[in-house]
Protein backbone atom coordinates (compact mmCIF):
# COMPACT_ATOMS: atom_id res chain seq x y z
CA UNK A 1 0.00 0.00 0.00
CA UNK A 2 3.00 2.32 0.82
CA UNK A 3 4.39 1.65 -2.52
CA UNK A 4 0.93 2.44 -4.01
CA UNK A 5 1.41 5.93 -3.14
CA UNK A 6 4.90 6.66 -5.44
CA UNK A 7 2.62 7.10 -8.00
CA UNK A 8 0.32 10.54 -6.63
CA UNK A 9 3.78 11.05 -5.44
CA UNK A 10 5.66 11.62 -8.10
CA UNK A 11 3.23 13.51 -10.28
CA UNK A 12 2.46 16.00 -7.32
CA UNK A 13 5.32 16.58 -5.13
CA UNK A 14 8.53 15.32 -7.68
CA UNK A 15 9.91 18.02 -10.05
CA UNK A 16 8.82 16.21 -13.99
CA UNK A 17 11.01 14.24 -16.50
CA UNK A 18 14.15 13.06 -14.19
CA UNK A 19 12.70 9.36 -13.15
CA UNK A 20 16.09 7.73 -12.74
CA UNK A 21 17.45 10.41 -10.45
CA UNK A 22 14.33 10.09 -8.67
CA UNK A 23 15.30 6.28 -8.11
CA UNK A 24 18.55 6.96 -7.15
CA UNK A 25 17.95 9.52 -4.76
CA UNK A 26 14.82 7.46 -2.76
CA UNK A 27 17.58 4.56 -2.96
CA UNK A 28 20.91 5.02 -2.48
CA UNK A 29 21.50 7.35 0.58
CA UNK A 30 19.25 5.19 2.62
CA UNK A 31 21.25 2.06 1.59
CA UNK A 32 24.44 3.94 2.07
CA UNK A 33 23.38 5.12 5.65
CA UNK A 34 22.32 1.37 6.79
CA UNK A 35 25.12 -0.19 5.42
CA UNK A 36 27.34 2.20 7.33
CA UNK A 37 25.50 1.65 10.44
CA UNK A 38 25.16 -2.12 10.81
CA UNK A 39 29.14 -2.21 8.97
CA UNK A 40 29.46 -4.84 7.34
CA UNK A 41 29.20 -5.98 3.30
CA UNK A 42 28.24 -9.23 1.81
CA UNK A 43 30.69 -11.64 0.96
CA UNK A 44 30.51 -14.66 -0.83
CA UNK A 45 28.06 -16.34 -2.50
CA UNK A 46 25.86 -14.15 -0.59
CA UNK A 47 27.73 -10.97 -2.53
CA UNK A 48 26.56 -13.13 -5.71
CA UNK A 49 23.12 -13.25 -4.44
CA UNK A 50 22.09 -9.81 -3.20
CA UNK A 51 23.51 -8.29 -6.29
CA UNK A 52 21.03 -10.25 -8.25
CA UNK A 53 18.15 -9.17 -5.69
CA UNK A 54 19.79 -5.67 -5.86
CA UNK A 55 19.32 -5.26 -9.51
CA UNK A 56 15.96 -7.29 -9.75
CA UNK A 57 13.75 -5.72 -6.60
CA UNK A 58 15.62 -2.08 -7.09
CA UNK A 59 18.12 -1.51 -9.64
CA UNK A 60 16.05 -2.37 -12.96
CA UNK A 61 12.60 -2.25 -11.16
CA UNK A 62 12.88 1.54 -9.42
CA UNK A 63 14.23 2.78 -13.13
CA UNK A 64 11.42 0.72 -14.87
CA UNK A 65 8.49 1.84 -12.40
CA UNK A 66 9.18 5.35 -12.51
CA UNK A 67 9.24 5.41 -16.54
CA UNK A 68 5.89 4.23 -16.22
CA UNK A 69 4.74 6.32 -13.23
CA UNK A 70 5.67 9.46 -15.48
CA UNK A 71 3.97 8.30 -18.38
CA UNK A 72 0.99 6.50 -17.26
CA UNK A 73 -1.90 7.21 -14.73
CA UNK A 74 -1.28 5.40 -11.44
CA UNK A 75 -3.70 3.03 -12.25
CA UNK A 76 -2.80 2.01 -15.94
CA UNK A 77 1.00 2.03 -14.27
CA UNK A 78 0.37 -0.66 -11.95
CA UNK A 79 -1.95 -3.14 -13.19
CA UNK A 80 0.61 -5.19 -14.90
CA UNK A 81 1.64 -5.46 -11.46
CA UNK A 82 -1.33 -7.88 -11.08
CA UNK A 83 0.13 -10.44 -12.91
CA UNK A 84 3.17 -10.76 -10.02
CA UNK A 85 1.06 -13.70 -8.49
CA UNK A 86 0.43 -15.70 -11.50
CA UNK A 87 4.20 -14.89 -12.74
CA UNK A 88 4.91 -16.80 -9.22
CA UNK A 89 2.95 -19.40 -9.14
CA UNK A 90 4.43 -20.01 -12.54
CA UNK A 91 7.77 -20.11 -11.00
CA UNK A 92 7.29 -22.69 -7.94
CA UNK A 93 4.99 -24.96 -11.17
CA UNK A 94 7.93 -24.67 -13.55
CA UNK A 95 11.54 -24.71 -11.45
CA UNK A 96 10.26 -26.25 -8.02
CA UNK A 97 7.67 -28.43 -9.52
CA UNK A 98 5.11 -27.23 -7.09
CA UNK A 99 1.92 -27.34 -8.61
CA UNK A 100 -0.50 -24.41 -7.62
CA UNK A 101 -4.12 -25.79 -7.00
CA UNK A 102 -7.10 -24.56 -9.35
CA UNK A 103 -8.35 -22.32 -6.70
CA UNK A 104 -5.07 -20.60 -6.16
CA UNK A 105 -4.96 -19.81 -9.94
CA UNK A 106 -8.36 -18.50 -10.07
CA UNK A 107 -7.62 -15.76 -7.53
CA UNK A 108 -4.80 -15.01 -9.22
CA UNK A 109 -6.98 -14.16 -12.10
CA UNK A 110 -9.77 -13.12 -10.46
CA UNK A 111 -6.68 -10.16 -8.92
CA UNK A 112 -5.73 -9.13 -12.83
CA UNK A 113 -9.55 -8.90 -13.65
CA UNK A 114 -9.95 -6.60 -10.90
CA UNK A 115 -7.23 -4.66 -11.32
CA UNK A 116 -8.29 -4.06 -15.32
CA UNK A 117 -12.05 -3.16 -13.74
CA UNK A 118 -10.13 -0.32 -12.07
CA UNK A 119 -8.42 0.56 -14.83
CA UNK A 120 -9.67 0.11 -18.11
CA UNK A 121 -11.78 2.97 -18.88
CA UNK A 122 -12.94 4.46 -22.32
CA UNK A 123 -10.67 7.51 -20.91
CA UNK A 124 -7.71 5.63 -20.26
CA UNK A 125 -4.27 6.97 -21.56
CA UNK A 126 -1.95 3.84 -23.06
CA UNK A 127 1.62 5.07 -23.63
CA UNK A 128 3.27 1.92 -25.00
CA UNK A 129 6.51 3.04 -23.63
CA UNK A 130 5.12 3.25 -20.27
CA UNK A 131 3.25 0.30 -20.45
CA UNK A 132 6.21 -2.24 -21.41
CA UNK A 133 8.42 -0.54 -18.39
CA UNK A 134 4.98 -1.53 -15.93
CA UNK A 135 5.56 -4.93 -17.63
CA UNK A 136 8.76 -5.43 -17.50
CA UNK A 137 8.74 -4.27 -13.77
CA UNK A 138 6.28 -6.55 -13.02
CA UNK A 139 8.45 -9.57 -14.48
CA UNK A 140 11.80 -7.84 -12.16
CA UNK A 141 9.58 -7.55 -9.02
CA UNK A 142 7.90 -11.07 -9.25
CA UNK A 143 11.64 -13.25 -9.88
CA UNK A 144 13.00 -10.69 -7.03
CA UNK A 145 9.95 -12.10 -4.57
CA UNK A 146 10.80 -15.96 -5.84
CA UNK A 147 14.57 -15.96 -5.77
CA UNK A 148 14.23 -13.56 -2.19
CA UNK A 149 12.43 -16.71 -0.80
CA UNK A 150 14.26 -19.61 -2.22
CA UNK A 151 18.00 -18.59 -1.02
CA UNK A 152 16.52 -17.68 2.25
CA UNK A 153 19.43 -15.39 3.14
CA UNK A 154 19.98 -15.56 6.82
CA UNK A 155 20.65 -11.55 7.28
CA UNK A 156 18.41 -9.17 9.25
CA UNK A 157 15.87 -7.63 7.40
CA UNK A 158 17.56 -4.13 7.70
CA UNK A 159 20.68 -5.57 6.80
CA UNK A 160 19.24 -6.81 3.52
CA UNK A 161 17.16 -3.70 2.98
CA UNK A 162 20.37 -1.77 3.00
CA UNK A 163 22.99 -4.16 0.95
CA UNK A 164 20.26 -4.01 -1.84
CA UNK A 165 19.23 -0.04 -1.80
CA UNK A 166 23.03 0.43 -1.61
CA UNK A 167 24.02 -2.09 -4.93
CA UNK A 168 20.67 -0.59 -6.97
CA UNK A 169 21.16 2.68 -5.82
CA UNK A 170 25.00 2.57 -7.27
CA UNK A 171 23.22 1.19 -10.26
CA UNK A 172 20.45 3.58 -10.63
CA UNK A 173 22.85 6.88 -10.16
CA UNK A 174 25.40 5.69 -13.06
CA UNK A 175 22.68 5.05 -15.10
CA UNK A 176 21.11 8.16 -14.63
CA UNK A 177 24.43 10.15 -14.52
CA UNK A 178 24.33 8.72 -18.13
CA UNK A 179 21.36 9.51 -19.67
CA UNK A 180 19.10 12.20 -17.33
CA UNK A 181 20.01 16.40 -16.35
CA UNK A 182 19.90 16.17 -12.94
CA UNK A 183 16.95 18.10 -11.42
CA UNK A 184 17.63 21.72 -10.70
CA UNK A 185 15.34 24.46 -9.12
CA UNK A 186 14.08 21.92 -6.50
CA UNK A 187 11.38 24.00 -4.11
CA UNK A 188 10.59 22.99 -0.44
CA UNK A 189 7.28 20.83 -2.36
CA UNK A 190 9.53 18.69 -4.20
CA UNK A 191 12.02 18.24 -1.38
CA UNK A 192 9.23 17.12 0.85
CA UNK A 193 8.27 14.74 -1.68
CA UNK A 194 11.91 13.44 -2.06
CA UNK A 195 11.51 12.77 2.05
CA UNK A 196 8.71 11.41 1.75
CA UNK A 197 9.42 8.55 -0.86
CA UNK A 198 12.88 7.84 0.59
CA UNK A 199 12.06 7.28 4.13
CA UNK A 200 8.37 6.59 3.59
CA UNK A 201 7.96 5.26 0.30
CA UNK A 202 11.49 3.24 0.64
CA UNK A 203 13.16 2.75 3.50
CA UNK A 204 9.82 1.59 6.05
CA UNK A 205 8.12 -0.17 2.49
CA UNK A 206 11.55 -1.77 1.90
CA UNK A 207 11.93 -3.26 5.60
CA UNK A 208 8.31 -4.35 5.75
CA UNK A 209 8.05 -6.25 2.47
CA UNK A 210 12.06 -8.08 2.93
CA UNK A 211 10.68 -9.37 6.39
CA UNK A 212 7.36 -10.35 4.35
CA UNK A 213 9.06 -12.31 1.94
CA UNK A 214 11.14 -13.86 4.77
CA UNK A 215 8.28 -15.31 6.32
CA UNK A 216 5.60 -16.19 3.94
CA UNK A 217 5.29 -17.89 0.73
CA UNK A 218 5.91 -16.00 -2.46
CA UNK A 219 2.98 -16.63 -4.09
CA UNK A 220 1.19 -15.62 -0.93
CA UNK A 221 3.59 -12.71 -0.49
CA UNK A 222 3.47 -11.40 -4.05
CA UNK A 223 -0.28 -11.14 -3.75
CA UNK A 224 -0.03 -8.45 -1.35
CA UNK A 225 1.27 -6.20 -4.42
CA UNK A 226 -2.24 -5.95 -5.70
CA UNK A 227 -2.98 -3.49 -3.24
CA UNK A 228 -0.57 -1.14 -4.74
CA UNK A 229 -2.72 -0.25 -7.64
CA UNK A 230 -5.66 -0.42 -5.69
CA UNK A 231 -4.09 2.75 -3.14
CA UNK A 232 -3.11 4.12 -6.15
CA UNK A 233 -6.61 4.37 -7.36
CA UNK A 234 -8.47 5.21 -4.47
CA UNK A 235 -5.72 7.74 -3.90
CA UNK A 236 -6.30 9.35 -7.66
CA UNK A 237 -10.17 9.48 -6.29
CA UNK A 238 -9.93 10.65 -2.89
CA UNK A 239 -7.20 13.67 -3.15
CA UNK A 240 -6.52 14.27 -7.02
CA UNK A 241 -10.14 14.58 -7.94
CA UNK A 242 -9.97 11.58 -10.45
CA UNK A 243 -13.71 10.07 -10.67
CA UNK A 244 -14.06 6.35 -9.77
CA UNK A 245 -16.82 4.23 -11.79
CA UNK A 246 -19.16 2.27 -10.33
CA UNK A 247 -16.82 -0.82 -12.58
CA UNK A 248 -13.71 0.21 -11.04
CA UNK A 249 -15.41 0.05 -7.21
CA UNK A 250 -16.32 -3.76 -8.27
CA UNK A 251 -12.58 -3.98 -8.76
CA UNK A 252 -11.62 -2.74 -5.56
CA UNK A 253 -14.17 -5.16 -3.91
CA UNK A 254 -12.67 -7.69 -6.68
CA UNK A 255 -8.96 -7.19 -5.88
CA UNK A 256 -9.81 -7.42 -1.78
CA UNK A 257 -10.99 -10.68 -2.51
CA UNK A 258 -8.57 -12.22 -4.57
CA UNK A 259 -5.68 -11.10 -1.83
CA UNK A 260 -7.52 -12.40 0.99
CA UNK A 261 -7.85 -15.98 -0.88
CA UNK A 262 -4.33 -16.29 -1.64
CA UNK A 263 -3.82 -15.75 2.60
CA UNK A 264 -5.92 -18.43 3.22
CA UNK A 265 -6.00 -21.27 0.02
CA UNK A 266 -3.63 -24.27 0.43
CA UNK A 267 0.27 -23.93 -0.52
CA UNK A 268 1.54 -25.26 -3.71
CA UNK A 269 2.26 -29.54 -3.51
CA UNK A 270 4.73 -31.32 -5.26
CA UNK A 271 3.87 -33.01 -8.09
CA UNK A 272 3.33 -36.26 -7.98
CA UNK A 273 7.00 -38.50 -8.06
CA UNK A 274 8.93 -36.11 -6.85
CA UNK A 275 9.51 -34.86 -3.38
CA UNK A 276 11.26 -31.33 -3.13
CA UNK A 277 12.32 -30.34 0.39
CA UNK A 278 11.24 -27.11 1.80
CA UNK A 279 13.56 -24.98 0.77
CA UNK A 280 14.06 -26.40 -2.86
CA UNK A 281 10.41 -25.92 -2.95
CA UNK A 282 10.92 -21.78 -2.23
CA UNK A 283 9.09 -22.18 0.75
CA UNK A 284 5.57 -23.52 -0.09
CA UNK A 285 5.20 -26.17 1.80
CA UNK A 286 2.15 -26.78 4.20
CA UNK A 287 1.16 -23.75 6.23
CA UNK A 288 1.29 -25.49 9.17
CA UNK A 289 4.96 -25.20 8.72
CA UNK A 290 5.76 -21.51 7.92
Amino acid sequence: MLWGTTYATATELLPAGSPLWTSAIRTLPVGLLLTLYFGRLPRGQVLGRVLALSLLNIGVFQALLFVAAYRLPGGIAAIFGAFQPILVLALCWIVDRMRPNTAALAAGFAGVAGIAAIVMSPKAQWDWVGIVAAAAGAVCMALGTYLGRKWRLQERALVMTGWQLLFGGILLLVVAIASEPPPSALTERHLFGYAYLTLIGTLLAYWLWFRGTGALPPATTASLTLLSPVTAVLLGWLLLGQRLETIALMGVVVVVASVLSLQLLPSPVPIAGESPDTDSANGVAPKGSH
